[in-house]
């Protein structure tokens, strides 16, 4: 049979190419963190089916609460291009002021409210000082925030030598309630994504995400580029102190060391959740996923009998493939092409 001409100059009909698969997680970002939670909550309910009852659902997802608040501080600073790593020496300075303030388990509500002020603005002025040595001293936001966690670890150190102090137990048992029959945990949880969604909407996240994409052209245009990113450091340190005040509520004592842990935590849920370490793109929702994966990922490591040194080994391995990762892709894409 004769094939059929094709009219001159009619348009011809093309077939746009399939989107690959690592196209599609680059543009949603959030199905891959959806998909690793599927897989860690698959294997948690096969390792311990018991798990996911209401009373110890509710207690794990308590514990996830400090963590959660900690990775949405460093979200933000990671969006405006920087890197928090003083953000567990923030919570332990943080956990350390208000116990301390308390002075016992017989504070009344003036005294708990003004040990909370004092924990919250602590973490705040930690976090200002940060902003102010990375976006008007220009000093880099590792080698920064590296050196401050000393300083707030020894200021940890020296306002509490040694764990101890106590909570009232009326506010301990408010953070273990459950209202409306859904755990606090998740309350608050959906809060910061409510204020998140509200903030997205405003001047301020755009600034947030062209400063993190690129602070030059940003500058250009008339962000002001060290007001934004001193801001996004003080974000982070009143939430690393509302980390803190969530331990305090959570275990009853303070600690001096205890979110000296949460800092690599922190940017491995950042990272799980699809923001980039580069800046610029990212968002609350799939960090609250990284730290659900997080806390799922050591639960199966514990109901597994495995010691728990694979947790820091598991953090550091996502931290290296998601820096190692776009290289990665480009050598596999130069390898294929003729």
């Amino acid at each position: 049979m004769r094939k059929p001409e094709s009219t001159p100059g009619a348009p011809r009909a093309t077939l746009s190419p399939r989107p690959s698969a690592l196209s599609l997680l680059r543009r949603q970002p959030y199905l891959f963190a959806l998909l690793l939670l599927a897989i860690a909550v698959a294997m948690t309910y096969a390792l311990q089916p018991n798990f996911f009852r209401p009373a110890a659902l509710s207690g794990n997802l308590r514990t996830y609460l400090p963590l959660m608040l900690l990775a949405a501080g460093q979200t933000v600073v990671v969006i405006a291009g920087g890197v928090d790593l003083s953000v567990g020496a923030i919570v332990s300075l943080a956990n350390v002021v208000i116990v301390s303030a308390l002075g016992g388990a017989e504070a009344g509500p003036g005294q708990v409210a003004a040990a909370v002020a004092l924990g919250l603005g602590a973490g705040a002025l930690a976090g200002a000082l940060n902003g102010v040595c990375v976006a008007y001293l220009r000093f880099q936001p590792i080698i920064t925030t590296f050196a401050t966690s000393f300083i707030f670890n020894g200021a940890a150190l020296w306002i509490l030598p040694s764990p101890g102090g106590s909570a009232p137990p009326a506010i301990q048992s408010a953070y273990a309630s459950r209202p409306l029959g859904i755990p606090l945990a998740v309350w608050v949880a959906l809060a910061l994504l409510l204020l998140w969604a509200l903030v997205h909407q405003t001047r301020y996240a755009r600034y947030l995400y062209a400063v993190g994409g690129n602070a030059l052209a940003a500058y250009t245009t008339g962000v002001p580029v060290p007001l934004v990113r001193l801001s996004s450091y003080v974000v982070s340190g009143l939430l690393a102190a509302g980390a803190g005040l969530a331990l305090v509520l959570s275990t009853g004592t303070a600690d001096p060391l205890i979110g000296e842990p949460m800092t690599l935590s922190s940017i491995v849920a950042v990272v799980l959740g699809g923001t980039r370490l580069s800046g610029g793109q990212g968002g609350l929702l799939g960090t609250i996923l990284g730290v659900y994966i997080l806390g799922f990922i050591r639960t199966i490591i514990s109901f597994a009998g495995v010691p728990s040194w694979w947790q820091t080994l598991v953090d550091g391995l996502i931290v290296m493939l998601v820096l190692a990762g776009p290289g990665l892709v480009a050598l596999l894409r130069g390898r294929r092409a003729p």
